[in-house]
């Protein structure tokens, strides 16, 4: 990291700060990078085992209190992330969506009940979740749910299909979102293990493959009224969980771009053509220059809306700058990189293409970059062009 921090972005950070990205780099260097090429290449990953040694360390839920989580920073977690995804983003969407999607919707929305029965086991890694919102049909448009909650005395009755669901076929509870006819959109923990309940695992994928990405069917799962989780009324508590996840894709990010940009610096000073390291050419120089350039904008646009948020502060609208443009830097970054290592771009001896293929899918999920174009077109003119 020390040859691409050009404007000494350390200085920046506490000494708790600087240890906790440290210790977090270390656990990945040690149980991760050396094998995720190989997940990848095999389309799975040892999900179960990673949220033990991830919940060993604090990561999941790191940013929630109480309940087995470790109460750190928003810029904390946002270093995490960054370390994480840059050993893979399918490795960092499991800690993304265990700790701000199914843990805070708990946190957040859940009874004192629903918190002690699951955020623990969870902050542990004993206990996977998942996020239901997605549809086969409804994508970035929410609040167009197919999936239904109906009263049957004093149960609820949950009827649907979630798509594209990271963690599903693995997890123990499902924070599932529907619509009731009489009290609008609604949340559940639904214990997986309800019949009626089913997750399968979608194959064949070509980015995030050492991610477990599923699809949920709901077959009339009959629920407790304690399993809706009272606090969350209406679109507004998923879509708090979404800005949630957001803040750590817009560090995420960077974490890939920085991988690929390591891998492409170290290349281009060791291969040589027509005599001489490539990295000595002016045209590479220009590319590594202008990269580096973009990567440390990012970086200061994340440590920013992350010290925003750990003042309570950061607005919607702002994670939507940070994910629009992070995430669409990250991906040209890796691209670029790949020109550098030339044919050895594609081989999996190297991570920059498999950076880039999981990051055509962090540019579409959390909102893609044309949702998040159209939250900060309406938050400049004043008009939704929604719909």
């Amino acid at each position: 990291m020390s040859g691409l921090d050009l404007l000494d972005l350390d200085s920046l950070h506490s000494g708790e700060e600087l240890e906790i990205r440290a210790t977090v780099r270390q656990l990945l260097d040690r149980e991760v990078r050396p094998y995720v090429a190989q997940w990848y290449e095999d389309g799975h990953a040892p999900v179960r085992e990673l949220a033990g040694m991830f919940g060993k360390l604090g990561l999941l839920g790191m940013h929630l209190t109480g309940y087995g989580c470790a109460g750190a920073s928003a810029v904390s977690y946002g270093l995490a992330c960054l370390e994480l995804e840059a050993a893979d983003s399918g490795v960092r969407s499991l800690v993304s969506v265990q700790g701000s999607l199914a843990m805070y919707a708990i946190w957040r929305y859940g009874s004192e009940a629903q918190k002690q029965e699951w955020l623990p086991r969870m902050a542990a890694g004993e206990a996977i979740g998942c996020f239901g919102l997605t549809e086969p049909d409804h994508g970035s448009d929410p609040a167009a749910m197919s999936t239904r909650a109906r009263r049957d005395g004093d149960d609820w009755i949950l009827h649907g299909t979630k798509m594209w669901i990271t963690n599903a076929p693995l997890a123990s509870v499902a924070v599932i979102w529907a619509r009731s006819a009489e009290e609008g959109v609604l949340g559940f923990a639904v214990p997986t293990d309800t019949p009626g309940f089913s997750a399968r695992e979608i194959r064949h994928k070509l980015s995030l493959r050492a991610s477990s990405t599923g699809e949920i069917v709901l077959d009339d799962v009959r629920l407790p009224d304690s399993a809706r989780l009272p606090e969350a009324r209406g679109l507004k508590a998923p879509l708090s969980c979404l800005t949630e996840a957001r803040h750590g894709i817009v560090w995420g990010a960077l974490g890939a771009a920085r991988d690929c940009l390591e891998t492409a610096l170290s290349y281009a000073l060791s291969r040589e053509q027509f005599g001489r390291p490539i990295a000595g050419f002016q045209l590479t120089q220009a590319k590594l220059a202008d990269l580096a350039v973009e990567w440390h904008k990012g970086y200061l646009l994340a440590l920013h809306l992350g010290r925003r948020a750990d003042a309570g502060t950061l607005t919607p609208e702002q994670v939507s700058v940070g994910k629009l443009n992070n995430v669409r830097e990250a991906l040209a970054i890796a691209r670029t990189c790949r020109t550098i290592l030339g044919a050895n771009g594609i081989s999996g001896e190297y991570p920059v293409l498999r950076h880039a293929n999981n990051l055509e899918s962090v540019l579409t999920y959390e909102g893609t970059s044309e949702i998040h174009q159209l939250v900060i077109g309406q938050k400049l003119t004043g008009l939704s062009a929604f719909g």
